[in-house]
């Protein structure tokens, strides 16, 4: 067997924690854990480790936090680990040359998408948004550019008709976790085979905007179906109603045919609150009043009776 390597991981959110995880209980060697600096975070803006900050204490792993990495001391304090490979995950900085130069073997990102589908930012999000069928995620050698370098592997899973923006980020950090250190392993025997990425096929993920949650009810109830699945859980589609914010944390589309107006309440029952839209119906099953909590569809219709009332007005 060919002798561990000696990492160094980088990756702030969640979706990075089971690949640390992963390669901590991998018989390869972590050497330290990069992520961002602690940040001010919910409603009473308290300081707050990043979540693979948590996990890497958790291990009593060595924490680098630098704001940049374009910074020769930080450079420098990374060449003195003198890794064999660094580990990207959602790490939220960019990696200049020099840090893509400094381990032996470079760095290796985990990128939550099939390759050259959704580079960039929020490629779980789009995929969804744009109604994709699959996803999955790739092994990419990393270079300069954004999202470009030569893949090592990809895993593929479908999009299912329900899928959610969490339920795939769960599953793809999963699958990313297992996928990562399977290439480790044909790096550290020399059997890794990276290949260009396809020159056809590129888009771009861009990230996500919190007036992006504003629903158009004039657009096809499909569509908005995928933006409300897009969007949780953050940022959660939206609408007014009675001047206030109504969030729509699920729904369901209908083939229905209907003459009223896009954004109007046309039924209301056990099952929810069927809205108009530019094409079919929506059946909003769980919202969210402004200052409550979320709540399904028919809690709501307990103490409001929206019959009526045009939303998004």
């Amino acid at each position: 067997m060919s002798p561990p390597l000696s990492l160094v991981f980088a990756g702030t959110p969640e979706f990075s924690v089971p690949a640390l995880e992963a390669l901590v209980a991998s018989r390869h060697r972590v050497l330290a854990v990069y992520t961002q600096p602690d940040r001010p975070a919910g409603r009473g803006q308290q300081v707050t480790m990043s979540a693979v900050k948590q996990c890497a204490l958790r291990h009593q792993l060595p924490v680098e936090q630098p704001q940049t990495l374009k910074d020769p001391a930080a450079v420098e304090r990374l060449a003195q680990y003198s890794a064999d490979l660094m580990i990207v995950v959602a790490y939220g900085l960019l990696l200049p040359k020099t840090v893509l130069d400094t381990p032996r073997y470079g760095c290796v990102n985990i990128h939550a998408s099939l390759l050259p589908r959704w580079r960039g930012a929020a490629p779980i999000q789009r995929a969804i948004q744009a109604g994709d069928q699959e996803s999955g995620v790739t092994i990419m050698q990393m270079d300069v550019g954004l999202d470009t370098g030569p893949m090592l592997l990809e895993r593929v899973t479908p999009i299912a008709p329900r899928e959610t923006a969490e339920t795939l980020h769960d599953r793809l950090a999963t699958l990313g976790a297992d996928a990562v250190v399977e290439a480790i392993e044909a790096i550290a025997t020399g059997e890794a085979k990276p290949r260009e990425q396809p020159k056809e096929g590129a888009t771009y993920a861009a990230k996500i905007r919190k007036e992006e949650a504003l629903i158009d009810w004039s657009r096809p109830a499909i569509e908005i179906d995928r933006q409300v699945r897009a969007f949780n859980p953050w940022p959660i589609a939206e609408t007014r109603w009675n001047g206030q914010q109504l969030r729509v944390w699920e729904a369901t589309p209908a083939d229905k045919k209907t003459s009223a107006t896009p954004g109007t309440v046309i039924a209301t029952s056990g099952a929810g609150i069927e809205v108009a839209t530019g094409d079919g119906t929506l059946q909003l099953t769980r919202v969210q009043a402004a200052g409550r909590k979320a709540m399904a569809a028919a809690d709501f219709l307990k103490a409001h009776r929206p019959e009526g009332a045009v939303l998004g007005s």
